[in-house]
């Protein structure tokens, strides 16, 4: 049973556990254990039915835990799905799990969305596919399935959400326990959140007061962990506040507790009426509204989907969304007809005797068996890769010299040996490819988001401090006493910056910093269009590229890197030749981003041209970087390679691998041409010592990369342009690899 456990406090926690021991106890004979995922490392004290721990944003965590099931021959595996539990984007992290498993697969799904992302819609439809079953709790999730999914009808299984089985009760009995004696009780419970809704049915209070003055709310339940952790109690003292300016705040007893399942029986026992105020129709399950249904309460719910199916018949009244005076008339009205009130009971207590906890453990069982017995018949193949197929072997990725040249100002542009070196200070230009990997890392997720999150808002934070507001341009050099040295930087530096603020306005999951990105990427944006170097064009064109893809709907950036298109077009028609097909007449560094902006923005405006001579000139440039051994050797900086000269084969440093490495990948993406990934290799595999001397720049025992290649010998220091390069190779390829597997898997099963 995968998914959150008790006593982690969610709701997904409690259905798991309450499954995993339902099944356990109706089947005794069945080895039934756990496998929760941690949202914190130290994780949580469980029970003994617990045996595996999964971190949640640790990949190599979910990889260890399918191997750990496969050596041990488990017979199935039940997933609990819900987008926030998983690491990865969208939660991706629970495919890569489902993918190396070899036995069956049940999934729950407890989120069906009308209107899913790209992400979410490509986690959902994969996790699908690799099950034999999917267990949805309504009819309506079952129809959204099969019409926005696809998935087919003969997989989905609607099993509704489990409850304790309970006696019909007089509320009375129960009121003494909470001091609520004589008095009627009506009753909210779950984990506090503001899409609850519960300020609705305070605002309702003065009305029902009215004529019931006894009447008390019983708002029963913590603040949601996450809320607490990224808003504190903000929403239960707005509740407080509202009672107060109400003049209602007697008759409100908020229980700010999480609580187990038999205190909890005991408050829904105590209960007049139950109400569940949510504010969008958005929502496949509840199990709050499950246990009070089946307790035979009385239930007054806004229309949100679970409710509508499980209230239908007269088991509930429905009002509007966030609609307090609707809430009032329907209280009262239940209030005034008891008659009523106890045949709705009635009619909710009957209709949630099919949804005990031992009705529920043995549907899922027979769906269990059902599913064993379908992949005996049709077995899973796995077929190991070949040789020519397997993606290349990238070593763990380590942030440890990474973290050691970061300080509390940003990150440090120079190393001595393996030393930060305060005197050189630092760069927009180093700490702008530093936020670019904190983006990427996010969606790789194999690093605890806190680490990641800590380095990106360093980087940003520079950032925001290097922007000239009045010049509308990026500083690029400070000082180690935090003092910048000049007033605009060079036009490369600012390119870079677009570049970075473009990936993390459109790949970072921290929403907050993504928006800051975008704020700063639109106050810069416009300074590139007199920019004079091409690099500092390429770089901007990527940012606009990156951007495009969230907001496609922007059209200021998208027409400034199309009018840079146009220029570096006009500038290659100007100055290549057959024999010299480049825009400059030499080639410097980072040389393959020119052809990489040509490939992305002529991809994205459709424009072959771009794209034809994107991939003209970096097949040329690969050609010219590699040696007759048939290794990558980048043009070396200590003079430039210009036309009808010789190539400068010395000093080669990191951060050609990597413009290399990224061109060769986005020429894979748009051409699916194997050649370019093969390209890719090569150039990573000059940090590994495939390269003139035989010696690996990469040292893997703090994730540090030397500054380049001398002639007899390595730069034994590492610097930040260097340790950057590689990381953002490692994740960049860690990616592509991650798809070519899914992707062959797919084959596969076709």
């Amino acid at each position: 049973m995968v998914g959150n456990y008790l006593p982690r406090r969610c709701g997904i926690a409690t259905f798991n556990t309450d499954l995993s021991d339902a099944v356990a106890a109706q089947f005794p004979e069945i080895d039934v254990f756990a496998i929760p995922v941690n949202d914190k490392p130290e994780g949580y004290s469980y029970p003994p039915r617990v045996r595996l721990e999964i971190n949640q944003d640790d990949l190599p965590s979910y990889e260890r835990v399918a191997d750990y099931l496969n050596f041990n021959q488990v017979d199935l595996v039940c997933i609990q799905h819900e987008y926030g539990i998983y690491g990865g984007k969208a939660g991706s992290h629970i495919v890569t799990f489902a993918e190396q498993l070899r036995m069956p697969i049940v999934t729950t799904l407890h989120t069906i969305l009308e209107t899913p992302d790209e992400n979410q819609r490509r986690v959902l439809e994969k996790i699908t596919k690799l099950s034999e079953r999917i267990v949805v709790m309504t009819k309506k999730g079952s129809e959204l399935l099969h019409s926005i999914y696809g998935v087919p009808r003969e997989k989905i299984v609607v099993i509704p959400h489990g409850t304790p089985d309970v006696p019909f009760v007089d509320s009375s009995f129960y009121k003494d326990r909470f001091g609520v004696e004589g008095r009627t009780v009506i009753l909210t419970f779950g984990l506090l959140s503001a899409n609850k809704g519960i300020e609705f049915v305070i605002q309702a209070m003065p009305g029902i007061l009215k004529e019931f003055p006894q009447l008390v709310y019983i708002v029963l339940g913590a603040t949601h962990p996450q809320v607490v952790e990224n808003d504190g109690e903000s929403y239960r003292l707005s509740l407080e506040r509202l009672a107060e300016e109400l003049g209602v705040s007697d008759n409100i007893i908020f229980h700010n507790r999480f609580i187990d399942t038999t205190e909890l029986i005991e408050f829904i026992a105590a209960a007049d009426i139950y109400v569940t105020p949510y504010l969008t129709r958005e929502q496949i399950s509840s199990g709050t509204l499950t246990y009070a249904l089946s307790a035979g309460k009385a239930v007054v719910s806004t229309p949100y989907w679970y409710a509508e199916e499980l209230l239908a018949e007269s088991r509930g009244q429905l009002v509007p969304f966030q609609n307090a005076s609707a809430i009032t008339e329907t209280i009262v009205a239940l209030l005034r007809d008891e008659v009523e009130r106890h045949a709705m009971r009635k009619r909710a207590y009957l209709y949630g005797r099919e949804m005990t906890w031992a009705i529920v453990a043995k549907s899922y069982m027979h769906e269990f068996f059902a599913s064993f017995d379908d992949r005996q018949r049709r077995p899973k193949v796995f077929a190991a890769p070949t040789l020519r197929q397997r993606g290349v072997e990238i070593p763990q990725l380590r942030l440890t010299y990474l973290e050691r040249l970061s300080d509390s100002t940003g990150i440090l542009q120079h190393g001595i040996f393996n030393v930060p070196n305060y005197f050189e200070g630092y760069t927009t230009d180093d700490n702008a490819r530093a936020l670019h990997l904190t983006a990427v890392l996010e969606e790789l997720g194999e690093f605890d988001s806190h680490r990641t999150d800590a380095l990106a808002s360093t980087y940003m934070a520079f950032m925001w401090f290097a922007f000239n507001k009045q010049k509308k341009r990026f500083r690029n050099f400070m000082g180690y006493d935090r003092t910048w040295l000049e007033e605009i930087g060079s036009e490369d530096s600012h390119g870079r910056s677009i570049s970075a603020l473009g990936t993390v306005a459109a790949r970072s999951f921290d929403e907050e910093r993504a928006h800051l990105a975008q704020r700063l990427f639109s106050n810069a944006i416009d300074s590139v269009s007199s920019f004079q170097s091409p690099r500092a064009m390429a770089f901007s064109m990527l940012g606009v590229h990156e951007y495009s893809k969230k907001f496609p709907e922007d059209r200021g950036p998208r027409m400034v890197a199309e009018n840079l298109l146009q220029r570096l077009l006009a500038q290659y028609r100007e100055v290549a030749s057959d024999t010299w097909p480049w825009l400059e007449e030499s080639l410097t560094y980072a040389n393959a981003t020119l052809p990489h902006a040509l490939l992305s923005i002529g991809h994205d405006l459709s424009h072959k041209e771009a794209v034809d001579t994107g991939l003209k000139k970096l097949g040329w440039l690969v050609d010219v970087q590699t040696a007759k051994e048939g290794h990558f050797a980048p043009i070396g900086s200590s003079e430039s390679y210009i036309r009808g000269g010789e190539k400068s084969r010395f000093d080669q440093q990191p951060v050609e691998a990597h413009a290399t490495i990224a061109a060769c990948l986005e020429a894979y993406r748009i051409t699916n041409e194997r050649k370019w990934y093969k390209e890719a290799q090569k150039a990573f595999d000059w940090f590994l010592g495939r390269n003139d001397l035989r010696t690996p720049l990469y040292d893997p025992t703090t994730g540090g990369c030397r500054d380049g290649l001398h002639p007899s010998r390595i730069n034994q220091n590492m610097g930040a342009e260097s340790t950057l390069s590689f990381l953002l190779s490692s994740v960049e390829l860690k990616i592509v690899n991650h798809r070519l597997a899914i992707a062959e898997k797919e084959a596969q099963a076709v």
